[in-house]
Protein backbone atom coordinates (compact mmCIF):
# COMPACT_ATOMS: atom_id res chain seq x y z
CA UNK A 1 0.00 0.00 0.00
CA UNK A 2 1.20 3.33 -0.87
CA UNK A 3 2.56 5.82 1.91
CA UNK A 4 -0.56 8.28 1.81
CA UNK A 5 -3.15 10.54 4.24
CA UNK A 6 -6.26 10.89 3.88
CA UNK A 7 -8.18 13.31 6.06
CA UNK A 8 -12.63 13.04 7.49
CA UNK A 9 -15.18 14.43 9.66
CA UNK A 10 -17.84 12.63 11.22
CA UNK A 11 -20.46 13.87 14.12
CA UNK A 12 -21.49 16.72 11.89
CA UNK A 13 -17.88 18.18 11.84
CA UNK A 14 -17.62 17.73 15.89
CA UNK A 15 -14.73 14.70 15.04
CA UNK A 16 -11.73 15.44 13.06
CA UNK A 17 -10.18 12.34 11.86
CA UNK A 18 -6.60 12.14 9.77
CA UNK A 19 -4.98 8.83 9.13
CA UNK A 20 -1.29 8.43 7.44
CA UNK A 21 0.49 4.96 5.93
CA UNK A 22 4.30 5.95 6.40
CA UNK A 23 5.78 2.56 5.47
CA UNK A 24 8.19 3.32 3.00
CA UNK A 25 9.18 6.83 4.34
CA UNK A 26 10.14 5.06 7.34
CA UNK A 27 11.89 1.91 5.86
CA UNK A 28 13.99 4.73 3.72
CA UNK A 29 14.30 6.75 7.24
CA UNK A 30 15.72 2.95 8.44
CA UNK A 31 18.12 2.37 5.72
CA UNK A 32 19.52 5.55 5.23
CA UNK A 33 20.28 5.91 9.27
CA UNK A 34 21.18 2.08 9.82
CA UNK A 35 18.52 2.50 12.34
CA UNK A 36 18.17 -0.77 15.04
CA UNK A 37 14.61 -1.82 15.62
CA UNK A 38 13.86 0.21 18.55
CA UNK A 39 15.22 3.35 16.71
CA UNK A 40 13.24 2.35 13.71
CA UNK A 41 9.89 2.54 16.10
CA UNK A 42 10.38 6.12 17.85
CA UNK A 43 11.76 7.94 14.67
CA UNK A 44 8.94 6.01 12.70
CA UNK A 45 6.37 7.16 15.36
CA UNK A 46 7.41 10.60 15.13
CA UNK A 47 7.42 10.80 11.73
CA UNK A 48 3.81 9.66 11.38
CA UNK A 49 2.90 12.23 14.50
CA UNK A 50 4.35 14.83 12.69
CA UNK A 51 2.67 14.56 9.33
CA UNK A 52 -0.70 14.26 11.40
CA UNK A 53 -0.03 17.27 12.82
CA UNK A 54 1.36 19.45 9.72
CA UNK A 55 -1.94 17.85 7.98
CA UNK A 56 -4.31 20.43 9.78
CA UNK A 57 -2.10 23.69 9.14
CA UNK A 58 -3.53 26.00 6.17
CA UNK A 59 -0.84 27.76 4.31
CA UNK A 60 1.42 26.08 1.38
CA UNK A 61 4.74 25.66 3.12
CA UNK A 62 3.94 25.29 6.54
CA UNK A 63 6.00 22.67 8.15
CA UNK A 64 5.96 20.89 11.81
CA UNK A 65 8.98 20.44 13.70
CA UNK A 66 9.36 17.64 16.92
CA UNK A 67 11.96 16.99 19.15
CA UNK A 68 12.00 14.60 21.88
CA UNK A 69 14.36 14.70 24.29
CA UNK A 70 13.77 12.33 27.01
CA UNK A 71 16.82 11.16 28.85
CA UNK A 72 17.06 7.83 26.94
CA UNK A 73 19.81 5.79 25.34
CA UNK A 74 17.76 7.07 22.00
CA UNK A 75 19.16 10.59 23.05
CA UNK A 76 17.44 13.04 20.55
CA UNK A 77 14.83 12.40 18.36
CA UNK A 78 14.07 14.60 15.39
CA UNK A 79 11.37 15.16 13.23
CA UNK A 80 10.45 17.66 10.30
CA UNK A 81 7.26 17.26 8.35
CA UNK A 82 5.25 19.43 5.85
CA UNK A 83 1.77 19.94 5.17
CA UNK A 84 2.75 18.92 1.43
CA UNK A 85 3.58 15.39 2.72
CA UNK A 86 7.12 15.41 3.07
CA UNK A 87 9.03 13.65 6.30
CA UNK A 88 12.41 13.57 7.36
CA UNK A 89 13.84 12.88 10.66
CA UNK A 90 16.99 11.45 12.63
CA UNK A 91 17.80 9.78 15.87
CA UNK A 92 20.79 11.00 18.03
CA UNK A 93 22.25 7.28 18.85
CA UNK A 94 20.58 5.08 15.73
CA UNK A 95 22.57 1.78 16.59
CA UNK A 96 20.94 1.44 20.31
CA UNK A 97 19.07 -1.82 20.99
CA UNK A 98 17.10 -2.98 23.90
CA UNK A 99 15.83 -6.24 24.86
CA UNK A 100 11.58 -6.13 24.51
CA UNK A 101 9.76 -4.75 27.20
CA UNK A 102 7.37 -6.11 30.25
CA UNK A 103 4.87 -7.29 27.22
CA UNK A 104 6.67 -8.34 24.38
CA UNK A 105 7.42 -5.15 22.61
CA UNK A 106 10.13 -2.75 21.19
CA UNK A 107 10.74 -0.42 24.52
CA UNK A 108 10.07 2.82 22.65
CA UNK A 109 9.82 4.10 26.25
CA UNK A 110 12.82 3.03 27.51
CA UNK A 111 14.70 4.13 24.90
CA UNK A 112 13.57 7.52 24.05
CA UNK A 113 13.27 8.16 28.24
CA UNK A 114 10.28 9.86 30.20
CA UNK A 115 12.57 12.49 31.77
CA UNK A 116 12.64 15.55 29.96
CA UNK A 117 10.24 17.39 26.89
CA UNK A 118 8.75 17.12 23.55
CA UNK A 119 8.96 20.64 21.59
CA UNK A 120 6.82 21.20 18.96
CA UNK A 121 7.31 24.25 16.47
CA UNK A 122 4.94 25.13 13.95
CA UNK A 123 6.16 27.25 11.07
CA UNK A 124 2.45 28.66 9.75
CA UNK A 125 4.26 30.28 6.46
CA UNK A 126 3.75 33.52 7.92
CA UNK A 127 7.33 34.20 8.79
CA UNK A 128 6.90 33.54 12.59
CA UNK A 129 6.81 30.03 14.38
CA UNK A 130 4.85 29.03 17.22
CA UNK A 131 6.87 27.13 19.97
CA UNK A 132 5.23 24.94 22.95
CA UNK A 133 7.19 22.36 25.32
CA UNK A 134 5.66 20.27 27.73
CA UNK A 135 6.92 17.45 29.87
CA UNK A 136 6.63 13.96 28.59
CA UNK A 137 4.81 11.54 30.02
CA UNK A 138 5.52 8.03 28.80
CA UNK A 139 8.50 8.40 25.83
CA UNK A 140 5.90 6.15 23.93
CA UNK A 141 6.12 9.10 21.48
CA UNK A 142 1.89 8.87 20.37
CA UNK A 143 0.92 9.55 24.34
CA UNK A 144 3.18 12.04 24.47
CA UNK A 145 2.08 13.83 21.23
CA UNK A 146 -1.51 13.71 22.35
CA UNK A 147 -0.71 15.37 25.79
CA UNK A 148 0.69 17.78 23.98
CA UNK A 149 -2.31 18.30 22.08
CA UNK A 150 -4.33 18.73 25.17
CA UNK A 151 -1.90 20.73 27.00
CA UNK A 152 -0.98 23.35 24.19
CA UNK A 153 -4.13 23.07 21.92
CA UNK A 154 -7.07 22.37 24.15
CA UNK A 155 -8.28 19.88 21.86
CA UNK A 156 -8.99 16.01 23.43
CA UNK A 157 -7.22 14.32 20.92
CA UNK A 158 -6.84 10.23 20.37
CA UNK A 159 -3.55 9.59 18.61
CA UNK A 160 -2.29 5.58 17.80
CA UNK A 161 1.01 5.52 15.76
CA UNK A 162 3.22 1.63 15.04
CA UNK A 163 5.98 0.78 13.40
CA UNK A 164 6.00 -2.97 12.38
CA UNK A 165 9.71 -3.94 11.75
CA UNK A 166 11.79 -6.83 11.53
CA UNK A 167 14.86 -8.71 9.87
CA UNK A 168 13.06 -7.62 6.32
CA UNK A 169 12.78 -4.17 7.17
CA UNK A 170 9.46 -2.07 7.93
CA UNK A 171 6.38 -3.74 6.81
CA UNK A 172 3.94 -1.40 8.25
CA UNK A 173 4.26 2.15 9.27
CA UNK A 174 1.31 4.91 10.20
CA UNK A 175 -1.22 6.07 12.42
CA UNK A 176 -4.68 7.73 13.06
CA UNK A 177 -5.58 10.68 14.59
CA UNK A 178 -8.96 11.47 16.65
CA UNK A 179 -9.94 14.96 17.79
CA UNK A 180 -13.19 15.96 19.64
CA UNK A 181 -13.94 19.69 18.23
CA UNK A 182 -15.55 21.91 20.89
CA UNK A 183 -18.78 21.51 18.85
CA UNK A 184 -19.10 17.50 20.27
CA UNK A 185 -17.26 18.02 23.14
CA UNK A 186 -20.25 18.29 25.15
CA UNK A 187 -21.76 14.98 24.05
CA UNK A 188 -20.44 12.64 26.62
CA UNK A 189 -21.88 9.43 24.83
CA UNK A 190 -20.28 10.27 21.69
CA UNK A 191 -17.26 11.24 23.28
CA UNK A 192 -17.47 7.65 26.01
CA UNK A 193 -18.13 5.78 22.87
CA UNK A 194 -15.19 6.92 20.66
CA UNK A 195 -13.18 6.30 23.82
CA UNK A 196 -14.05 3.26 24.17
CA UNK A 197 -13.26 2.14 20.41
CA UNK A 198 -9.95 3.44 20.41
CA UNK A 199 -9.28 1.68 23.84
CA UNK A 200 -10.35 -1.72 22.30
CA UNK A 201 -7.45 -1.53 19.61
CA UNK A 202 -4.46 -3.20 19.95
CA UNK A 203 -2.49 -0.69 17.65
CA UNK A 204 -2.41 0.45 14.36
CA UNK A 205 -0.04 -1.46 12.86
CA UNK A 206 -2.12 -4.69 13.35
CA UNK A 207 -4.54 -3.34 11.39
CA UNK A 208 -2.60 -2.08 8.52
CA UNK A 209 -1.26 -5.96 8.45
CA UNK A 210 -4.67 -7.32 8.72
CA UNK A 211 -4.94 -5.82 5.31
CA UNK A 212 -7.05 -2.70 6.36
CA UNK A 213 -7.10 0.74 4.66
CA UNK A 214 -7.12 4.22 6.21
CA UNK A 215 -11.43 4.18 5.33
CA UNK A 216 -11.74 1.03 6.59
CA UNK A 217 -10.11 2.05 9.61
CA UNK A 218 -12.54 5.41 9.89
CA UNK A 219 -15.30 3.19 8.83
CA UNK A 220 -14.83 0.99 11.75
CA UNK A 221 -14.23 3.66 13.95
CA UNK A 222 -16.78 6.25 12.93
CA UNK A 223 -18.82 4.38 10.60
CA UNK A 224 -22.62 5.25 12.41
CA UNK A 225 -21.51 8.81 13.27
CA UNK A 226 -22.00 10.31 9.97
CA UNK A 227 -18.44 9.77 8.45
CA UNK A 228 -17.41 12.07 5.87
CA UNK A 229 -13.89 11.14 4.34
CA UNK A 230 -12.38 13.41 1.76
CA UNK A 231 -11.66 11.92 -1.63
CA UNK A 232 -8.23 14.29 -1.76
CA UNK A 233 -6.24 10.75 -1.22
CA UNK A 234 -2.25 12.86 -0.14
CA UNK A 235 0.87 10.58 -0.97
CA UNK A 236 3.50 11.10 1.48
CA UNK A 237 7.52 10.66 1.00
CA UNK A 238 10.72 10.79 2.95
CA UNK A 239 12.31 13.99 1.57
CA UNK A 240 14.82 15.82 2.71
CA UNK A 241 15.89 19.85 1.80
CA UNK A 242 19.44 19.55 1.70
CA UNK A 243 21.80 20.17 -0.88
CA UNK A 244 25.25 21.06 -1.93
CA UNK A 245 25.13 24.39 -2.70
CA UNK A 246 23.68 24.56 0.98
CA UNK A 247 26.42 23.21 2.80
CA UNK A 248 28.63 25.91 0.44
CA UNK A 249 26.71 28.21 1.80
CA UNK A 250 27.31 27.19 5.59
CA UNK A 251 30.93 26.52 4.89
CA UNK A 252 31.28 30.20 3.86
CA UNK A 253 29.65 31.40 6.67
CA UNK A 254 33.37 30.11 8.54
CA UNK A 255 34.98 32.90 7.18
CA UNK A 256 38.64 33.00 5.25
CA UNK A 257 40.68 31.85 7.78
CA UNK A 258 38.84 28.80 8.70
CA UNK A 259 38.63 27.99 5.00
CA UNK A 260 42.37 28.72 4.63
CA UNK A 261 42.96 25.97 7.79
CA UNK A 262 40.44 23.35 5.80
CA UNK A 263 42.35 23.67 2.71
CA UNK A 264 45.49 23.30 4.60
CA UNK A 265 44.88 20.29 7.30
CA UNK A 266 42.31 18.15 5.37
CA UNK A 267 42.56 19.16 1.87
CA UNK A 268 39.06 19.70 1.89
CA UNK A 269 35.43 19.25 3.91
CA UNK A 270 33.23 16.96 4.44
CA UNK A 271 29.16 17.49 5.91
CA UNK A 272 26.73 14.76 6.87
CA UNK A 273 23.19 16.19 6.78
CA UNK A 274 21.57 14.94 9.68
CA UNK A 275 18.57 14.41 8.38
CA UNK A 276 19.12 11.94 5.49
CA UNK A 277 22.65 10.91 5.94
CA UNK A 278 23.69 12.57 2.33
CA UNK A 279 27.16 13.13 2.51
CA UNK A 280 28.47 16.20 0.70
CA UNK A 281 32.55 16.64 -0.43
CA UNK A 282 33.81 19.68 -1.08
CA UNK A 283 37.26 19.91 -2.61
CA UNK A 284 40.06 22.76 -2.90
CA UNK A 285 38.73 24.20 -5.25
CA UNK A 286 35.44 24.47 -3.76
CA UNK A 287 36.65 26.12 -0.64
CA UNK A 288 39.41 28.11 -2.99
CA UNK A 289 36.71 29.59 -4.74
CA UNK A 290 34.85 30.58 -1.23
CA UNK A 291 37.76 32.09 -0.47
CA UNK A 292 37.83 34.20 -3.76
CA UNK A 293 34.56 34.99 -2.91
CA UNK A 294 34.79 36.78 0.00
CA UNK A 295 37.90 38.28 -0.46
CA UNK A 296 35.79 39.86 -3.48
CA UNK A 297 33.28 41.13 -0.80
CA UNK A 298 35.80 42.93 1.16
Amino acid sequence: MADQLIRATAADGGIRAVGVITTKAVEEARQRHQLSYVATAALGRAMSSGLLLASSMKKEGSRVNITIKGGGPLGTVMVDAGLDGTVRGYVQNPMVELPPNAIGKLDVGGAVGKDGYLYVVRDVGYGYNYSSTVELISGEVGDDIANYLMTSEQTASALLVGVFVNKEGVTASGGILLQVLPKAAEDLTLVTTLESRVNQLSGFTPLLRQGKTLSHIFSDLLGDFDLNIFPEVQMVRFDCSCSFERVLGALKMLGVDELEDMIIKDGGAEATCDFCGEIYQADIDHLTELIEDLQAVD
